[in-house]
């Protein structure tokens, strides 16, 4: 782990940028005292059918629902042999 100062961070941002990408945690200090942590981004994993019960079609609202499409976002991705 490096721990620096604000001033040190911004003028050493693509370096410690480097460094996190490599593994290391950067933590940014003010005064003395922690402020924020530099760490390797990690993208969220999405899954299909994550709101399935949660979200409800209004037929009011909106005219000729696109069967197929409804389907895919309740079930998740159709197959080849759906079409």
């Amino acid at each position: 782990m490096t721990e620096v100062n604000v001033h040190e961070a911004k003028t050493h941002l693509s370096r410690l940028l480097k460094q996190v990408e490599d593994g290391e945690r950067v933590v940014i200090s003010r005064g003395g005292s922690p402020v924020a942590d530099l760490v390797q981004h990690v993208r969220p994993r999405l899954t299909a059918g994550l709101l399935r019960g949660q979200l409800h079609y209004d037929s009011e609202t909106f005219d000729d629902p696109d069967r197929a499409l409804a389907r895919q976002m309740v079930d998740g991705p159709l197959g080849p042999e759906a079409g």
